[in-house]
């Protein structure tokens, strides 16, 4: 792992800086979209006093076979304020992502949260490097601070691209969006979204981590005051 680069995993316990999170509540599924190859958007009831950012994270557990299998996914919604989405990549063989995948709007699902704190605090040009799943916190930031009258630049990088139309709508919409596959290297595109200076964050797994920081670092940024959040 290249120096400098603060890394910090899912476990809420690590997270100095999170905002006031909920006990577990059981909260309703309002809708399920198809985003992607595999992917789905699970939108979820907002209860009260709910307060998260984009780039948070919320704990899920549903019983699976009479055992309770939790998981962690970050928030992919720009905002809370009735609803919240989390993207989740649907693997057959996973534990948890079939059953989610399976969810229908109204049936329930133990949350608890936010997690984190890696998130967007309003800052006036986000950078958001993504890799995989990393795509779902990169376009609710993104659209967060272009909502806020604020810029934003995303590189993200996947052999099957998922949430293309909002990836689409940020371009429009003024961000700078760059898609590339794994085989395409990240020196020239996070070049070119650093170029005009920002707040960077990084999510993805950890191979991702350590080729969006040397990127960095090649671009001549230290990844000091980076957000960092590794998947795993």
């Amino acid at each position: 792992m290249p120096v400098g680069v603060k890394l910090r995993d899912r476990n809420p316990l690590a997270q100095s800086r999170q905002l006031s999170g909920m006990d577990e509540q059981v909260l309703d599924v309002v809708a399920v979209r198809d985003v992607g190859p595999d992917t789905v958007a699970i939108d979820f009831e907002t209860p009260e006093a709910f307060d998260a950012q984009p780039g948070q994270f919320v704990k899920l557990t549903l019983g699976v076979d009479g055992e309770d299998i939790s998981r962690f996914y970050t928030i992919s919604s720009p905002t809370v304020d009735e609803a919240f989405e989390i993207t989740v990549g649907i693997d057959p063989d996973g534990e948890l992502a079939p059953q989610l995948g399976a969810l229908e709007a109204g049936d329930g699902v133990r949350i608890a949260g936010p997690f984190g704190s890696d998130y967007y605090e309003g800052e006036s040009r986000a950078v958001v490097l993504a890799g995989g799943p990393g795509v779902g916190p990169a376009v609710g930031i993104a659209e967060r601070a272009l909502d806020d009258g604020n810029e934003a630049a995303v590189v993200y990088q996947d052999d099957a691209p998922v949430h293309e139309d909002r990836l689409d709508a940020l371009a429009e919409a003024g961000a700078l969006v760059s898609v590339i596959d794994s085989e395409e290297s990240l020196a020239e595109p996070v070049a070119d979204a650093i170029e005009d200076g920002g707040q960077v964050f990084i999510y993805g797994f950890a191979d991702f981590l350590d080729a969006a920081t040397e990127a960095l670092e090649a671009a001549g940024v230290s990844t000091d005051d980076a957000k960092v959040e590794n998947f795993g």
